[in-house]
């Protein structure tokens, strides 16, 4: 016989067990795989922050590699100085060699003497006397950062075609012989600009930019208004605060070109 008695407590005790009974049981297989892969996760972790470590070697692996390019650029500026300085040399002792074969061939003398002759042409040989002194130059920077009105980015740095554009008045103008940040220019010269600094014989050259020439004062300043370019840039110096400066020297220097002479291709121009 089942013996049935009232009150809130056997109704309470009845609903919990049922409430239990409805309830999902755990799972203990569960359990112990999460237990069995703890370990493995702790272990691959462990190495991933060695092999970091290892790779970093002491140094942050996101850090700015902008100084490892500085340096990289600083070496190669120094390999390209020591190899012109090698080249240099080179030439001096194959002059030298000529030059003693020269005394014992009477052939091999005249083509020296008729090349001797053709030197101060090609600007291979120094040279001075009067002419100009013109220089080119950013504008400088605000203290606020602020830019002249209606200006851009562009128009405040000095251009390939300014450099070339005075290069060219120059040479229009009748100059004998010029320099270029006191390289001298010859016939095979590139004027090359990249963003705000000069390329020159493998050498980076930064603001301000330099041109001087030998010859007739009167005639190469006379050349200098005449171009159109440098108008534009003159006009431009004026705006914005760019640097355009024009001395008259009474004894500019022109060293010899001591770069490489060799053509990789030419074309008439008949």
């Amino acid at each position: 016989m089942v013996e049935y008695t009232s009150g809130g407590s056997s109704w309470t005790r009845a609903l919990r067990r049922l409430g239990r009974a409805m309830l999902p049981r755990r799972r203990e297989g569960r359990s112990l795989t999460w237990s069995a892969l703890t370990p493995v996760v702790l272990a691959v972790a462990g190495m991933l922050f060695s092999l970091s470590a290892a790779t970093a070697q002491g140094t942050d692996l996101r850090d700015d590699r902008r100084p490892e390019l500085t340096n990289l650029i600083s070496q190669r500026r120094q390999e390209i100085t020591d190899s012109r300085d090698r080249a240099t040399r080179l030439r001096a002792e194959i002059d030298a060699q000529r030059k003693r074969q020269a005394g014992a061939d009477g052939k091999v003398d005249e083509q020296r003497q008729r090349g001797d002759a053709e030197q101060a042409a090609a600007g291979l040989t120094a040279v001075h006397g009067p002419g100009l002194v013109v220089a080119l130059d950013d504008a400088p920077r605000r203290p606020d950062g602020t830019r002249p009105a209606g200006a851009t980015a562009d128009d405040l740095v000095v251009h390939q075609q300014d450099v070339q554009a005075v290069v060219n008045a120059l040479w229009a103008g009748g100059a004998e012989a010029m320099t270029l940040m006191g390289v001298r220019v010859i016939a095979t010269s590139a004027v090359r600009c990249v963003g705000n600094t000069l390329l020159l014989d493998g050498r980076v050259y930064s603001p301000p930019f330099e041109i001087a020439a030998i010859g007739d004062q009167a005639k190469l300043q006379r050349a200098l208004n005449a171009s159109e370019g440098v108008r534009l840039f003159s006009e431009a110096a004026d705006t914005f605060g760019l640097g355009y400066q024009v001395k008259v020297e009474t004894d500019v220097q022109a060293g010899a070109y001591d770069g490489s002479t060799a053509l990789r291709s030419a074309r008439s121009g008949s």
